[in-house]
């Protein structure tokens, strides 16, 4: 996200395609060239405005640097002059050795004195201490002795290194061990003294919120002396490092503290500890809820504007207090949200929420006075193309895993005949237990999308998601083609679990309609039209019409092609196991005693009986018409059969044929809807094997052949010539002449009809 400036100084910039939309717009071209060159002018006069105050500062730096080094050449030749005049002063003094050595003893005589008194009132003074600090205890919140404390610890701290580096020079290490002990106390006091210090450092947000000022400010007089006393530490330790032997001459450079206390560094690690612990609150809440990443982080903005109003006016100038504090939390800010999206376990709807949280996050920076350039590195390290892609990845991972598994269930429960593994809806209608699980998880993963509030996120995982409901349909047609299969290899008749497949093609097939299954009257929808009212109102109108209106189309032609793919293999198992000795019979001389076709539609008729309760309305009349086509096509295909043979003049033939057409026109007749629409004129196909049976040789064949050819483009020439092998007076001239009239007839290609599959 770019920077947020002033208002006046955005440059809005259009795009060209919201623009020109229409030919007459391209008049308009001669005025946005004009808009776009006086935008980039204004650019380039803030270009050159930041180049100048860029080189601005770079040149008051150099300035410093220069005048930083003159004053340390200034110094330097100062310190030579000291030393110069010292040892001058040698020559000029007459006695000089014998004063210098009389001062020097006064002086160590001067300090034996202070150390001895030092030494006996130690114990004393370090009891005081106790006293006030145990007093402290009492009162914690304002510690009304913290600065003598601290100024009583300060000169005995002092006091013991100063001890302890005599006895280090000395180097007498029995004296030394000695003096440690005697010391010992006083890192018990120092300790307990830091904990007072330390309590109120984490509490330094709540003095402010509390108006507890003075707390504040002698809170910031202690470490500000304790920042004084480690720089002048620093620099002795540099000055002894530099100028060693110059350095050992000055007394100044060889009193007061000699070890750097930290204090100041102590008081900018409370800020981030005090930060921590709420940071560690609000993730934990984060993780456990998205929505609370907002109110979470209350805290954080109370905290900057408390330091903000209330704390820099307590604390030396020159420490900057708000812009540490911001500082301190940005980065931790920073390093929280790093920390959650390197976590590739993060759930998808946390890392939206982090996306979401950094845009407000800068306003409300902006807010408090702070920039997105003021803050230095980016929340996210600039990574929220990268992230958006992984959001969007993570909600299509999410849909195709939840698929699988469900694609998963269904295989495992239909290839292994698991009992109780199918579900009926309050109509009765099988289902499986899966469907409404997928649409659900579905349209929970729409709406978790739709958070994004961005389309062309939406668009991408909407296309996954259509992949992947083509894909599961693909799925089933497959997983019922194989099952299927097992029964339609030799010897399938005697595989168990057929009813139970049976019900699955049934379940399927019901699933299907579902999807589909709008009645506008009752205001009920199937799951399809559920799932495009999802996306519509989320999606941008022109993805909505130009993609995903096809596809959902698309899926609608495909639930309808699978349903009935159910039923033509739920007829075609039927065909293959429970009549597979029946059909072979069919025009043989057996086929004239026998009622096959009446064992037949009593078969369906049990089957029907069955599953009619079971079956959704609507699949009724199309279960039927597989019925009717797979017994014509079956029935027609039947001269194939072994030992058939039509004797024109001795067998009952014509008769038979009607009276299995009969037979089963008295089994479809209770659908009439299906009967009287197809069915019954489909059968008319038995009429025009009679008349290629009825014919007499030579022309009158090729007649009946071309008037059937004419009506039925797709009529296979394989088929009527095993017809006319079949009958008692068959000669190949008949072939020949039929071949020949094939070769010459031209008609009008149209829809496939039955004989299509007749071959």
């Amino acid at each position: 996200m770019a920077p947020i400036g002033d208002a006046d100084r955005t440059v809005a910039m259009p795009r060209l395609e919201d623009l020109l939309r229409h030919p007459e717009d391209l008049d308009k071209i001669i005025g946005l060239k004009a808009e776009y060159t006086r935008k980039k002018a204004a650019v380039d006069s803030q270009l050159r405005e930041g180049l100048r105050d860029q080189l601005a500062t770079v040149q008051r730096s150099l300035g410093a640097l220069t005048e930083g080094q003159r004053q340390v050449s200034k110094t330097r030749d100062e310190l030579q002059g000291i030393d110069r005049l010292c040892a001058e002063s040698h020559n000029s003094v007459d006695d000089f050795s014998r004063i210098d050595q009389l001062a020097k003893i006064q002086r160590n005589f001067e300090a034996t004195l202070t150390m001895k008194k030092g030494l006996e009132n130690f114990n004393a003074d370090l009891a005081e201490v106790e006293d006030l600090l145990r007093e402290d205890d009492e009162d914690l919140e304002n510690q009304p002795n913290l600065l003598r404390v601290h100024m009583q610890i300060s000169r005995l701290r002092d006091f013991r290194d100063e001890a302890m580096d005599q006895i280090h020079k000395a180097q007498d290490l029995s004296n030394e061990d000695t003096l440690a002990d005697y010391f010992q106390g006083l890192d018990t006091v120092i300790d307990w003294f830091d904990d007072h210090l330390g309590t109120l450092c984490m509490n330094l947000i709540p003095l402010v919120q509390t108006d507890n000022p003075s707390m504040v400010v002698r809170l910031a007089v202690v470490v500000m002396n304790e920042e004084k006393n480690d720089e002048t530490v620093r620099a002795l330790q540099e000055a002894q490092r530099d100028h060693q032997d110059l350095a050992g001459r000055f007394k100044s450079m060889n009193v007061g503290p000699k070890t750097v206390r930290g204090y100041k560094e102590k008081f900018l690690k409370a800020i981030e500890l005090y930060a921590q612990n709420q940071f560690e609150n609000t993730k934990e809440d984060f993780l456990g809820d998205p929505d609370n990443l907002e109110k979470g982080f209350r805290w954080f903005f109370n905290d900057l504007f408390t330091v903000q109003q209330g704390m820099q006016s307590l604390i030396p100038k020159k420490w900057k207090i708000y812009k540490t504090y911001t500082d301190v939390y940005h980065r931790m800010m920073h390093d929280m949200l790093i920390e959650l999206i390197d976590d590739p376990e993060l759930p998808a709807d946390n890392l939206l929420a982090i996306l979401h949280w950094r845009e407000k996050y800068y306003k409300k920076m902006n807010k408090l006075g702070w920039k997105a350039a003021d803050l230095g590195l980016d929340t996210l390290d600039n990574r929220e193309p990268d992230l958006i892609r992984r959001w969007q990845n993570v909600i299509i991972n999410a849909v195709e895993e939840w698929m699988d598994r469900i694609t998963e269930t269904d295989r495992k429960a239909l290839t292994e005949r698991i009992p109780d593994s199918l579900d009926t809806n309050v109509e009765g209608y099988f289902r499986t237990h899966t469907l409404p699980d997928m649409w659900r998880m579905l349209h929970e993963q729409v709406t978790a999308s739709s958070s994004s509030s961005r389309s062309d996120l939406l668009e991408g995982i909407m296309d996954a998601m259509f992949r992947v409901l083509k894909a599961r349909q693909v799925s089933w047609q497959t997983l019922i083609e194989e099952e299927c299969a097992k029964y339609k290899a030799p010897g399938g008749d005697q595989l168990d679990g057929l009813q139970l497949l049976q019900d699955w093609l049934v379940a399927v097939a019901n699933d299907q309609i579902a999807c589909i299954d709008d009645n506008d009257e009752t205001g009920q929808f199937g799951y399809l039209t559920r799932f495009r009212r999802d996306i519509e109102q989320y999606v941008d109108p022109k993805y909505m019409a130009s993609r995903a209106i096809p596809e959902l189309d698309a899926l609608r032609d495909g639930y309808v092609d699978l349903s009935t793919y159910c039923l033509s293999q739920f007829v075609e198992v039927i065909f293959v196991v429970d009549l597979r000795n029946t059909i072979p019979e069919f025009f043989t001389q057996k086929w004239y005693g026998d009622f096959a076709a009446k064992r037949i539609t009593s078969t369906f008729d049990d089957y029907m009986n069955d599953y009619s309760p079971v079956l959704h309305p609507s699949l009724t009349d199309i279960l039927v018409e597989e019925l009717s086509d797979e017994l014509l096509v079956r029935y027609l295909s039947s001269v194939r059969n072994k030992g058939v043979k039509f004797r024109r003049h001795t067998d009952p033939y014509t008769d038979k044929f009607k009276d299995d057409v009969l037979t089963v026109f008295a089994f479809f007749q209770k659908y009439p809807d299906s009967f009287a629409g197809t069915i019954k004129q489909k059968w008319r196909l038995v009429d025009w094997l009679v008349r290629l049976l009825e014919a007499e040789k030579g022309p009158p064949v090729v007649t009946v052949y071309e008037d059937f050819k004419t009506q039925y483009w797709d009529l296979q020439l394989s088929w009527v010539e095993t017809v006319l092998r079949t009958r008692d007076d068959f000669e190949r001239s008949m072939v020949s002449a039929v071949k020949a009239k094939a070769a010459e007839l031209s008609v009008e290609r149209g829809m496939e009809t039955l004989m299509s599959r007749i071959r």
